[in-house]
């Protein structure tokens, strides 16, 4: 009880909920050294392959790969650059991998939903970075596969990763993933577009908004030769300039109308969900400083208990020797 309280709610609210509905005292600070204790236990677990694996739940599966920063102890940003005016860093990234379905479909528009139950969910403060002559992919590749791997991802008649422009997923998705189908996630796209019309019409906020609504439109219906045309056009904007590599960068990722009549997803709102449900909900309320181990056990507690496993870890921890 004490760890599917503290996978859902903060240490202190778990040790009032243990008391008001299981009328047993557990202090906020026992619960902190068990919840971590169980994280790790169960980021051994998931390391060691105990989980049950899957085959392909659906001809069609989904792999997001995205990034959310968590509030960290000055120790551990010591030295590290970030955000701060001062150059200085007081987060630190989580890397968040997400795998799912999606069968059903929306009943107005007909496309593509999520399937309920469907998510689950892999996280850490880890590493996405690796060179060509590691002997090993990254830490965080290896957390991808392992959990891609156990919903059988991998077997999926079509695979498709999604994510924004961060050169570290379309690495992961080359590597490991060769032949699946890559998508730029859509609201993040057209993001790009809107930061673009802002500093195109800083003083005339209504023109800025018809003209990203226009350019938007243009990526929705597959005319991105006429969306880099008008960005070329304003060589004088770097906000353009950039968005422009950007698109050119990520074209073949970004084939929205294609991408739509094969009935794929083009929106990672799942994955930019799941950073703020399963990581910001918990790890990013007001006043919490985490340390890099702490954060990852309770990121490894969090994730099984929303992925549905959390009763298979305790299966595993009975019977294990």
């Amino acid at each position: 009880m004490t760890g599917a309280s503290a996978a859902l709610v903060s240490f202190a609210e778990s040790s009032e909920l243990l008391a008001e509905l299981a009328g047993v005292r557990v202090e906020a600070k026992q619960v902190e050294r068990c919840a971590e204790a169980l994280g790790s236990e169960i980021a051994a677990a998931e390391r060691a392959g105990a989980f049950p694996s899957e085959g392909p739940s659906a001809p069609t599966m989904y792999l997001g790969l995205d990034g959310t920063g968590l509030p960290m102890r000055s120790s551990e940003t010591a030295g590290r650059a970030g955000k701060q005016p001062d150059g200085s860093a007081k987060t630190r990234e989580a890397k968040l991998s997400v795998v799912w379905t999606a069968q059903s479909r929306h009943p107005q528009t007909g496309r593509p939903m999520r399937d309920p139950g469907s998510a689950s969910y892999s996280a850490a403060i880890e590493s996405a970075a690796s060179r060509d002559t590691d002997p090993q992919p990254s830490p965080f590749a290896q957390r991808v596969r392992r959990e891609a791997e156990r919903r059988g991802f991998p077997q999926a008649q079509r695979r498709v990763i999604l994510g924004d422009g961060a050169a570290w997923i379309w690495k992961i998705a080359a590597e490991d993933y060769p032949g699946a189908i890559q998508i730029v996630d859509l609201f993040h796209a057209k993001e790009h577009l809107h930061t673009v019309s802002k500093a195109l019409f800083p003083d005339q906020p209504e023109h800025a908004r018809l003209w990203a609504d226009v350019r938007c439109d243009e990526l929705d219906d597959g005319c991105l030769d006429d969306v880099l045309a008008i960005l070329r056009s304003h060589a004088d904007c770097s906000a353009a300039t950039q968005c422009a590599d950007y698109i050119e960068n990520n074209r073949a990722r970004m084939q929205y109308a294609d991408f739509r009549a094969r009935g794929l997803c083009v929106s990672s709102g799942i994955v930019e969900s799941a950073c703020k449900s399963v990581l910001g909900t918990r790890l990013k309320r007001s006043g919490m400083h985490w340390t890099k181990a702490g954060a990852n056990k309770i990121a490894a507690l969090r994730c099984c208990k929303l992925s549905g496993l959390y009763e298979d870890f305790w299966a595993y921890r009975t019977i294990r020797p």
